[in-house]
């Protein structure tokens, strides 16, 4: 909930009670009573309907922190998600109840220089869904800020508007690293970011993409969304050169960019290798904190080292590819759960188990 909330509170007359899945402690989710603040002027409510579990989330229940983020007092989790209106503040025109609607989860300060300067997801500021102290959409509903809901056209259905957050992470990096028809792509990591980076590279007209994992059935979800040709690989740190040569076979030609969605020492290793002289390799995934990579001989070639954080400004995009049928996200949501205790907790056994899971998604 991006503008905040309570546990308990009572309620109106013949008000229903809203509800939220909050994270008590390790392994330990709830559904408890959420208050929701007043509607501010440029605020909407949202009734949630769909809700989508991502890596965070999961890392939040299993360890109660994710990166530097670290969970300290209950939280509402979630933050994948789409909705539709139930109400809108005295100033909102551009929205009206009954708008089926998908959600940017971060509020930033729209004050310090980096948000003047458009780059809005560095704010220090930045007030986002189920990151620690903030809390998440997986409740009946939330307020959040007008313009941060974007109306989803008939064609896309709600679970598709849910999608766009993740969507977004792929969109923001192909934007970053320049993709474009004369790019041909390698990414490493076939999970749920790596697919929806493979559908965004697709969709920015990159010729050719070839996608690395060390899983087998999530190679063959990646060679079904349209991936040119898939390597699997070990884990193990000294098979990073014959496995660049693989990539290179694969690939056919030089690999002008390449995406890590994983983020290890062994898969940034890999991409600082594998790709050509001048190209770029850009770190989306944060598997490690600190990573032993080879730099200097990167370096040495001219390598770009891309930093990715999150989005920005990439909603009406994603919206657009949904839309027009130039991505469909549709497959990788593979597991559908209610929003009971019981189906709470199952969702989110099923999303850490990995197995055949990729997106699992709530319906409320």
């Amino acid at each position: 909930m991006g503008k905040g909330g309570m546990s308990h509170g009572e309620t109106k007359d013949g008000e229903e009670e809203n509800m939220a899945a909050w994270l008590l402690g390790v392994n330990t989710l709830k559904i408890q009573p959420f208050k929701l603040p007043c509607l501010g002027p440029h605020d909407v409510r949202v009734r949630m309907k769909a809700v989508g579990i991502c890596g965070s989330d999961v890392h939040y229940l299993k360890t109660m922190k994710c990166a530097h983020f670290v969970v300290k007092e209950p939280m509402v989790i979630g933050h994948e998600c789409a909705g539709i209106i139930e109400e809108v503040g005295s100033e909102i025109k551009s929205l009206v109840p009954g708008d089926r609607v998908a959600l940017e989860p971060g509020i930033s300060c729209w004050r310090c220089n980096l948000c003047k300067e458009g780059r809005y997801n560095l704010c220090p500021d930045m007030k986002f869904f189920a990151t620690p102290p903030v809390h998440g959409s997986l409740a009946n509903q939330v307020v959040h800020p007008a313009d941060l809901c974007f109306k989803l056209p008939d064609n896309v259905s709600l679970e598709e508007g849910a999608m766009c957050e993740p969507l977004s992470v792929g969109v923001h990096a192909c934007r970053r690293a320049n993709i474009g028809p004369e790019t041909n792509v390698l990414v490493m990591g076939a999970g749920p970011i790596g697919l929806v980076t493979l559908l965004a590279a697709r969709a920015f007209g990159a010729p050719r993409i070839v996608i690395v994992d060390v899983d087998a059935y999530r190679l063959s979800v990646a060679k079904d969304l349209g991936a040119d040709e898939i390597v699997k690989v070990s884990t193990n740190l000294q098979d990073v050169d014959q496995e660049v040569v693989l990539i290179h076979q694969a690939m056919g030609t030089g690999v002008d960019v390449t995406f890590d969605c994983a983020g290890f020492n062994k898969t940034m290793s890999t991409a600082l290798r594998a790709t050509r002289p001048g190209g770029k390799v850009c770190l989306v995934g944060m598997g490690h904190n600190e990573m032993t990579v080879p730099l200097t001989p990167a370096a040495a070639r001219e390598v770009d080292v891309i930093g990715v954080f999150r989005y920005k400004n990439t909603w009406p995009l994603c919206i657009e590819f949904l839309s027009s049928g130039k991505i469909d996200v549709k497959p990788l949501i593979t597991h559908r759960f209610g929003f009971s205790q019981k189906e709470v907790e199952e969702a989110f056994e099923t999303s850490a188990s990995g197995s055949t899971a990729i997106k699992v998604m709530f319906n409320l």
